[in-house]
């Protein structure tokens, strides 16, 4: 069991949680899940998640990872304007945050948090 922030991931049940709620994730999206946050704090390029989610060393789509991560994002709750939880790094690729982004204070983040 892998866990980073409030998300767990079971990568032999293939299953994952966001703060103790069970997600349901189709395949490429855990795929994709799965190999981000076991890099978690490193940047994963998209070449790479190419290679390891898709099998593939060629871009069958430029879309195909941001369709796929934006899924993603939505059933983890991660704002895509403002990511707590899987970002991109602009012509690098993306990171799983291994805590919240840097300057964020407890407070804000509670203040934004659903009551």
């Amino acid at each position: 069991m892998l866990t980073v922030q409030d998300v767990a991931v079971d990568l032999e049940a293939r299953r994952c949680w966001r703060a103790g709620v069970e997600v349901t994730l189709a395949r490429k999206e855990f795929d994709l899940l799965a190999v981000l946050i076991q890099r978690a704090g490193e940047i994963v390029t998209r070449a790479e998640l190419m290679e390891q989610v898709w099998q593939t060393t060629f871009w069958t789509s430029s879309k195909t990872i941001d369709v796929h991560l934006g899924w993603v994002r939505r059933k983890l709750g991660d704002d895509p304007r403002r990511p707590r939880l899987i970002t991109t790094v602009r012509g690098r690729g993306l990171r799983f945050e291994q805590g919240p982004p840097a300057g964020e204070s407890t407070a804000a983040r509670q203040l934004e948090a659903p009551h």
